[in-house]
């Protein structure tokens, strides 16, 4: 009787064990996040942080890996994911979002913002809280903006010194239209390619050249692949940190929270090391033989002069609203 007992004892003692960590199991969830730059990057150090708050703030119920350099796909490859649930997280450019909310392309008008600062103002305002809640029913919620930075053009051919050593050079853009007609508007020619493909375009001389921020630049090594950087600070791109809106459903309230709150405290954290970055890039740009130029004053008002038509053009299809909107936002912080 007794053995019988024991045997009972320990059979419900094991089950009780197994229950609890099959309960444990379920408590733990995990967290895919990707982007397309590699480790090192200012936005992977973002993504690290997150990281970091969120497994701390959770007691580790709350996991968070990642898959930077593109290892998951591209952009919108990584849309697609999320929208499916197959992919939790990516921060990626927010105009490229523009496929999901026709708004977004805002974020890729040429010679927007003239600072970090002004473009954060609208960003973390009501102007940047309203794009992302327009994304609620594409199945995407904008969590925060990290920065990525001004971007800059590179090329192999020659260096730039005025608008016109831009014409004929075959340019990598971010698959869009904007960025198609800003290109073809300096007389040169778009190539629009996923971003994990650029280097290898670079590296056979399909293309002269691409254009993106200096952390991006030095971070991908193009100068083993590009000889000339223009600082030509054409654009500033937003870059939104999104969650899958069907896991984010799945989480409880508590978890949520958790996670809205660590993705903006790692935002903060992460504009910091974008800023801190770049005469760091810069500098190592350099050592690695790239000649850097800057457009005298002049030459920079042509540049904008022969934008302007692509911005009036696509602020038909945005919304003249949106744009008037944008513009006042920014004439308040201007003041």
């Amino acid at each position: 009787m007794k053995r019988l007992m024991l045997k009972t004892l320990v059979a419900a003692a094991v089950t009780t064990v197994m229950a609890a960590s099959g309960a444990h199991a379920q408590d733990t969830r995990t967290i895919k996040f990707a982007t397309q730059n590699p480790k090192g990057h200012p936005l992977v150090m973002g993504m690290e942080k997150f990281a970091e708050i969120v497994a701390a703030k959770s007691g580790g119920k709350l996991k968070v890996n990642l898959f930077p350099g593109g290892t998951l796909g591209s952009d919108q490859a990584n849309v697609s994911a999320i929208q499916g649930g197959t992919l939790e997280m990516a921060t990626m450019n927010s105009g490229i979002l523009a496929s999901q909310v026709k708004e977004f392309a805002v974020y890729d008008f040429p010679f927007m913002f003239g600072s970090n600062a002004e473009a954060e103002a609208i960003v973390d305002g009501p102007f940047g809280k309203k794009l992302h809640d327009k994304l609620k029913d594409k199945g995407l919620i904008g969590l925060s903006y990290f920065e990525l930075g001004f971007r800059d053009i590179t090329n192999s051919k020659r260096p730039i010194t005025k608008v016109e050593d831009l014409a004929g050079l075959k340019l990598r853009v971010i698959p869009n239209p904007i960025n198609v007609d800003w290109v073809k508007a300096l007389d040169a020619n778009p190539t629009p390619l996923p971003f994990p493909e650029v280097y290898a375009a670079l590296e056979q001389k399909a293309i002269d050249g691409q254009e993106n921020p200096v952390t991006v630049i030095n971070a991908n090594k193009f100068y083993e692949v590009q000889k000339h950087v223009v600082l030509s600070h054409h654009q500033y791109n937003p870059q939104s940190v999104l969650i899958s809106k069907k896991f984010w459903d799945s989480l409880q309230p508590a978890q949520q929270k958790i996670v809205a709150d660590a993705a903006v405290e790692a935002t903060k954290y992460q504009r910091q090391q974008a800023r801190e970055q770049v005469a760091i890039a810069l500098d190592n740009m350099k050592k690695n033989g790239m000649q850097v130029t800057e457009l005298p004053p002049a030459e920079l008002a042509k540049l904008r002069d022969k934008m302007r038509p692509v911005t009036a053009k696509h602020a038909v299809t945005v919304g003249q609203d949106v744009v008037a909107e944008l513009q006042a936002e920014l004439a308040k912080v201007r003041k």
